[in-house]
């Protein structure tokens, strides 16, 4: 029987608060609005898919990491072999961290809040401006990794929350219309609105996020006086409950207010646009400001966690830089890259979130249930096997033109949409994946394997 973790509820709630925080920034305020937009009628069942990526493998992250005891991506992915989980860790955190994750939280509250007011020849001087004033911040405040707590848990994060409350009250007392009367923008959401709102999650970035933020919360709790490995694993799964269950709920409500809005506006090119045009529906001039607000304070909160993670899992692997020096080289390589613009940002990380998401939900699956198969590598290795072609593949056909309308580029897709079920939803790894699964439980069970012992891990 396991030991009950001896924080208070308290605790919970402030580590879930700052889970909250971490998880909750750029694309989560922007992507279910669009989302909403595009669904119309079918906002509820695109919802529910959204949730799936948005909230429930973050959740399933948290919980693989636990569950494996691991101090991070390295450690949940080493039984695949040591250079995949490295290899594996690096892209991650370059995704997070200063390549696309990162650089976004300054671009999208910039967009969505101040872009409107100028001219576009202004812009490029006022997003320098924005980016270097939020990234000193950023480096000022993740400087240490315990005061994350502080600096999100007890102060941003309710901040942000008692001004999204308002919006939400507003919406709520004075509906723009009637979300179930709207008709979806395309037949992907009449026919398939789960799958597309499955796929938006990945957006988000919240899945191979839970991987990363992994030691962010354990030195997070630890710090609150958590030492035992049980207590650890047991208050993370019991505040990723709290705090990803109330994303869950922002999530929906966001969802419908975009279908809602459907009413007064055409559906917008994003959410960051959306959201404008709603708020200043509902506020005008003073809704804008609110936006501006919190916008900036959601992500400031998301940019922290990030650069805290990064620079803690890279210092764990590479030790010639300290924690410092990475936190302050994210930072800087953030700031460099979101003046590029959101546009070119988000151009470039589709294809990376294509790849990275099925390796990323495979193998929080076989984390989980690792006990049932003693962490046998050969379980993961197959699945990983079988998951990663199709990956390639469907990252390919998420670049930009110059690249996925090649004609060696088209030959490629034209054959993965052939003979790969699923493949024109972006989910032909799906089968791959659980044939790889099979074969390695067969493989397994087969020869009936101890568990991987101390000196198999190292090998």
């Amino acid at each position: 029987m396991m030991t009950e973790s001896k924080l208070s509820f308290k605790h919970y709630l402030i580590i879930a608060s700052m889970l909250f925080g971490m998880f909750f920034g750029a694309g989560n305020l922007i992507f279910p609005i669009h989302l909403g937009q595009l669904a119309g009628n079918h906002w509820l069942t695109a919802g529910l898919g959204f949730l799936i990526t948005g909230t429930l493998l973050p959740l399933l992250a948290i919980i693989a990491i636990s569950v494996t005891k691991s101090n991070g991506i390295y450690d949940l992915a080493r039984p695949i072999g040591h250079k995949y989980a490295l290899l594996l860790m690096i892209l991650i955190c370059a995704t997070l961290g200063p390549l696309f994750a990162t650089p976004r939280t300054a671009t999208v509250p910039f967009q969505i809040a101040f872009a409107s007011h100028i001219t576009k020849a202004q812009q490029p001087l006022a997003l320098f401006i924005y980016s270097l004033i939020f990234f000193a911040i950023i480096f000022f405040i993740s400087r240490k990794p315990a005061g994350i707590i502080d600096t999100i848990g007890k102060l941003l994060n309710p901040m942000f929350l008692a001004l999204l409350a308002i919006i939400f009250f507003i919406a709520f007392t004075q509906p723009m219309g009637q979300a179930n009367l709207q008709t979806a923008s395309t037949a992907n959401y009449l026919h398939g609105s789960f799958l597309q709102g499955f796929l938006q999650g990945y957006n988000t970035m919240d899945a191979i996020a839970g991987l990363l933020f992994g030691i962010a919360i354990v030195t997070a709790i630890r710090h609150l006086g958590a030492k035992n490995s049980q207590d650890i694993s047991w208050t993370t799964i019991k505040s990723g409950i709290l705090g990803i269950g109330l994303e869950a709920l922002i999530y929906l409500i966001l969802i419908w207010i975009g279908a809602t809005s459907l009413v007064h506006f055409k559906v917008s090119a994003d959410g960051g646009i959306a959201f404008n045009q709603i708020t200043n529906h509902f506020m005008g001039l003073t809704g804008e400001i609110i936006l501006g607000i919190m916008s900036t304070l959601t992500c400031m909160t998301t940019a922290a966690g990030l650069s805290t993670s990064f620079a803690e899992a890279l210092h764990e692997r590479f030790h010639k830089l300290s924690y410092q020096q990475w936190n302050f080289l994210t930072c800087l390589l953030s700031f460099i890259i979101a003046n590029f613009g959101l546009d070119t940002i988000i151009a470039w990380s589709t294809p990376m979130l294509m790849f990275l998401y099925p390796l990323a939900i495979t193998l929080i699956i076989l984390a989980i249930a690792s006990p049932l198969f003693g962490r046998d590598r050969r379980v993961y290795q197959w699945t990983t096997a079988f998951t990663l072609i199709p990956a390639i593949l469907d990252a390919l056909a998420s670049f930009p033109s110059i690249i996925s309308k090649s004609g060696w580029a088209q030959a490629l897709l034209s054959l993965d949409h052939q003979f790969l079920p699923f493949a024109q939803y972006g989910l032909d790894w799906f089968i791959p994946a659980l044939i790889g699964l099979a074969i390695g439980l067969l493989i397994h069970f087969a020869t009936a394997k101890a568990p991987l012992s101390a000196t198999d891990m190292n090998n």
